[in-house]
């Protein structure tokens, strides 16, 4: 018996959960490998999931992304928890569900958001508050700061209110 790879299993999920939406499409995969994001953690495998829209309506297409991409949100949240669970965490993957040009218009955005605060903080010497971001956005702009050492961010309040906040790093660390 094969065992298959992160990919073979997430494409398959994702094709499974569409056929059951009564949306059914074809997905792609790739694999990015991102950076570890503290000294000694392990690269964590990180997957593209991509519909392919060639033989979606556009009713389709934005019923999947939802109201500021609400629903791609959740698909990508419930992936990410459905195709890691009980697995031990050397082997767990994420996932990134694309469709439509969705997610790099938006990381373009994010990254923009990130941009203008941190202008903005190093402006003002204030903290700056970003909302309206999903967990997986917060956690993309959280990356982006680490690069920054004059400045840190957290995450403020509780979901689905909880956004993220960017201020001048603390003297003490």
């Amino acid at each position: 018996m094969m065992v298959e790879s992160p990919m073979e299993r997430g494409q398959q999920w994702l094709t499974t959960l569409l056929q059951l939406t009564g949306i059914p499409a074809e997905t792609k995969g790739n694999l990015e490998i991102d950076p570890p994001q503290l000294e000694n953690s392990p690269e964590i495998d990180s997957y593209w999931l991509t519909i392919d829209q060639t033989n979606l309506t556009e009713e389709q297409i934005r019923i999947l992304l939802g109201p500021e991409g609400s629903v791609i949100d959740s698909i990508q949240y419930l992936a990410n928890s459905v195709l890691n669970l009980s697995l031990p965490e050397a082997e767990q993957a994420f996932y990134t569900i694309e469709l439509n040009g969705y997610r790099v218009k938006r990381q373009a955005e994010i990254h923009s958001m990130a941009v203008a605060a941190a202008d903005e903080v190093r402006a003002s010497g204030q903290e700056v508050e970003i909302k309206s971001l999903s967990s997986a956005e917060r956690r993309q702009i959280h990356s982006f700061f680490q690069e920054c050492a004059d400045l840190q961010t957290f995450s403020r309040g509780r979901e689905p209110h909880r956004y993220l906040v960017v201020c001048p790093a603390t003297a003490t660390e």
